[in-house]
């Protein structure tokens, strides 16, 4: 057969199915007695389903056939067509794409897009060749898109690798390859620069899907965006920045890892007079524990549905809006004529999945091994450091300092600072930063202060690091920062958590510094532990100052300042501080 979608196309295929609907063949599968979720129509409505091979072949009124092969009693349950997450990163679970897939296939997720950025900016193409093999063995449909922005602020950053128009056109030349990532260089857009345009053009001119990266944008900015040919956006902030991106054109990817703007999204939505038919759901990212507590896009209608967004218009946005976002007329709905992804929920509402078709038949996870590169093992092969590696030589007795003030929606701080014994000291309420390069280029330190990243009593190190993926490692002590920092590059890349000269928590994850092969339950756990570690470093403040903000801190792609290899930089403001000394006292 052929590769999908068109192996639904193949004649035979299309003459059982004619003669199965017809009632001239019986049906290889037949599901009785469910009620279907109709995200046409929305209704709830009776009917049997008839399956032959890959195919949907026949939705009927309930109990007019009885001839099949198979019968699956589905009396009860509600058949829904399977859940399409239309942005996501396998390497945020921390996990390989086969452990991902396990987790998520009998939640419902039966189709996932994939931007493996995390994999192109450590390893290169050949990460990205690592997706699509990946793909091609999963029992999840994987659908992985090339890399826009490695690294993600071109000269402010340095990357594993450097994606300029030519290699991004012969990676969406790949039948493979299905559209182009989110494109993070929002400034670079809008301005035209070479580079850049040359990489959204060469996702035109592929005539497969340009993905977006909108944070932050309004007004004249988001529409010299879109007009580029930029067609969705999952950095949504607010209603009103939804609502000004849907009325651009924008598809949206409604994301579930920014749980506290979800129900001001739910509200808007429900008050329209129907659900756009441009609003999709995804995961983007999801930590291990999540993913083995509350599954993948599944975890998205369950909040949404909650907040008050009608069932029918969450499993709309999960399903046939997203199928038609990523150009798969084959996927989104249970019809006749359509793939059969179908999922049988016990509740609608909590979307409780009892069973999972996939191609029409029940899905199969045991057994897939993980496989990776060898290369993928050994890329965050550094020297230890020490704890004066976290200083920041001065002359005094004062100096100036450039901070990075507030997490996540960062912004430029100045504060003073005093200069003991030819280092600066660090004034009360900042933390420091600093970013090793791991792919070859100068391992020096560059360090930074935070300001409003809380009262820090210990240091964290982590390779998973936005999105160059370099060694960043957070603290107020020199000790507790070298002691995080070793423990992560003896474990190959992972995390860690010191206090107090100890290494309390790590968590391996030696595949390119960014998962790890074992269990889903082993790193979840692993993961849980680190967190906990956190908890009693720093203390959080929702919803700005969490974990997942220090795992943001070097996306130099974002309005703000931002910490990299390279300096402090705000690729925006056109700023790039390699010191965050401003001026020193020394007369």
């Amino acid at each position: 057969m052929s590769v999908e979608p068109q192996d639904l196309d193949e004649t035979a295929l299309r003459d059982r199915a004619v003669a199965a609907a017809s009632g001239d063949a019986p049906f290889d599968r037949l599901i009785l007695g469910a009620t279907l979720a109709d995200v046409v129509t929305g209704e709830l409505r009776p009917a049997d389903i008839g399956l032959s091979g890959p195919l949907i072949a026949s939705v009927h009124l309930p109990g007019t056939r009885g001839d099949a092969t198979d019968i699956v009693d589905a009396t009860g349950l509600v058949a829904a067509p399977g859940l399409i997450d239309t942005h996501m990163h396998v390497e945020s679970s921390m996990v390989t794409p086969e452990t991902y897939a396990a987790a998520v296939l009998p939640r419902g997720v039966t189709t996932v897009v994939w931007d493996p950025h995390e994999f192109g900016n450590v390893a290169g193409l050949a990460g990205v060749g690592y997706a699509l093999d990946s793909a091609a063995r999963s029992a999840l449909r994987i659908l992985p898109l090339a890399p826009s922005c490695v690294p993600s602020a071109p000269g402010y950053e340095t990357a594993g690798a450097d994606f300029e128009a030519p290699v991004i056109a012969g990676m969406l030349s790949d039948p493979g390859i299905h559209g182009l990532a989110e494109v993070m260089d929002m400034r670079a857009v809008t301005s035209r620069t070479e580079r850049m345009r040359g990489i959204v053009q060469a996702g035109l001119h592929s005539r497969k899907m340009v993905c977006g990266h909108a944070r932050s944008l309004t007004g004249p900015d988001l529409q010299a965006y879109a007009a580029a040919g930029i067609t969705s956006d999952h950095e949504v902030t607010s209603a009103d920045d939804l609502m000004e991106k849907l009325r651009a054109g924008l598809t949206i990817e409604l994301r579930g890892s920014h749980p506290y703007l979800l129900p001001e999204f739910a509200r808007r939505l429900q008050s329209l007079p129907q659900m756009p038919p441009t609003v999709t759901f995804c995961s983007d990212d999801v930590f291990p524990d999540d993913l083995l507590a509350n599954g993948g896009v599944d975890e998205m209608l369950r909040k949404m549905i909650a907040h008050g967004l009608a069932p029918m218009r969450a499993l709309q946005a999960a399903t046939l809006n997203a199928a038609i976002r990523i150009g798969r007329p084959d996927l989104g709905l249970i019809g006749p004529g359509k793939r059969a992804d179908i999922l049988l929920m016990e509740d609608l509402t909590e979307v409780r999945v009892r069973h999972v078709l996939r191609n029409g038949a029940p899905i199969d996870v045991d057994g897939a091994s993980s496989r990776y590169p060898d290369a993928f093992l050994d890329t965050c092969a550094l020297p230890p450091v020490r704890p004066d590696d976290f200083d920041v030589p001065a002359k005094g007795p004062t100096v100036r300092l450039a901070t990075i003030a507030r997490p996540r929606f960062t912004e430029w701080g100045e504060i003073t600072a005093e200069v003991r014994s030819g280092v600066v000291v660090p004034p009360p309420g900042t933390t420091r930063i600093a970013v090793i390069n791991r792919h070859g280029g100068d391992p020096e330190p560059k360090l930074g202060f935070l300001q409003g990243w809380g009262q820090w009593n210990g240091a964290f190190a982590t390779t998973v690091s936005h999105d160059s993926h370099n060694l960043t490692v957070f603290g107020n002590s020199p000790q507790d920062m070298a002691a995080a920092a070793n423990a992560v590059i003896a474990a190959h890349g992972g995390m860690a958590v010191a206090q107090d000269g100890a290494v309390t928590a790590v968590l391996p994850l030696p595949v390119a510094g960014l998962v790890s092969d074992a269990p889903l339950e082993q790193v979840a756990e692993a993961f849980s532990g680190l967190r906990a570690a956190m908890g009693r470093v720093v203390d959080w403040e929702p919803p700005y100052l969490t974990f997942k903000a220090l795992v943001g801190a070097t996306l130099a792609c974002n309005a703000g300042p931002h910490q990299t290899d390279l300096g402090i930089a705000d690729p925006h403001a056109g700023i790039l501080r390699r010191s965050p000394i401003l001026a020193d006292g020394s007369g």
